[in-house]
């Protein structure tokens, strides 16, 4: 075999082998995405399962304002139908689905600030075990937002830096996209009494 065959197939091995493992890599950070994914779809669900509850306990209180549970349980439906599979993490679907997510909870917020005019249903004790829940469900959102994000953020520096850039774009790994605020959350809210 002639010196020049011998390092065309010297080159090819080594571009073979490396692709491989930049193969490899990209997969396995594309799963840790989903796993990472899931774990923020599995928060918001559990928030969505203790909605009902509330809304029924609220209920209880016979002269509650009707529009707001009304409001919590149509923003509820909107946010469990948005499901976004962890291949289509593009920023335009995750910003619908946040959005989704953002007026449920501003509907969770109305609803607890209008609890604060009934006594009687803060007295419950499965009112407050329903809310201390809820507030812990929040904690647990923002954690597995972060926690995302950084998942996010090892992704997509593999798939954008060189030359994993070009296996990516061969093999079919695009840039995932990132939780972000909610337009006006640089913004506190105003509480007046």
């Amino acid at each position: 075999m002639s010196k020049g065959l011998i390092g065309v197939i010297a080159v090819v091995l080594i571009f073979g082998f490396f692709g491989c493992s930049t193969y490899n890599g990209l997969v396995g950070k594309d799963e840790a995405v989903n796993e990472a994914w899931s774990k923020v779809q599995s928060q918001y669900q559990r928030r969505a399962d203790l909605i009902p509850n509330l809304v029924n306990t609220v209920k209880g209180a016979a002269d509650f304002e009707k529009s707001t549970l009304q409001s919590v349980i149509e923003a509820r439906a909107k946010a469990t139908s948005m499901n976004i599979n962890a291949d289509q993490l593009t920023p335009e679907n995750i910003q619908k689905f946040q959005q989704a997510q953002d007026q449920l909870g501003g509907s969770l917020s109305r609803l607890l600030v209008a609890v604060e005019r009934y006594p009687d249903l803060k007295a419950n004790q499965n009112f407050r075990d329903l809310q201390a829940q809820l507030e812990g469900t929040e904690n647990r959102i923002a954690v597995a937002r972060n926690d995302f994000n950084t998942v996010v953020k090892g992704y997509n520096q593999s798939v954008r830096t060189f030359p994993a850039n070009l296996f990516a774009g061969m093999f079919g790994f695009p840039q995932k996209g990132y939780f972000e605020a909610s337009q006006g959350a640089q913004n506190a809210p105003t509480v007046t009494f």
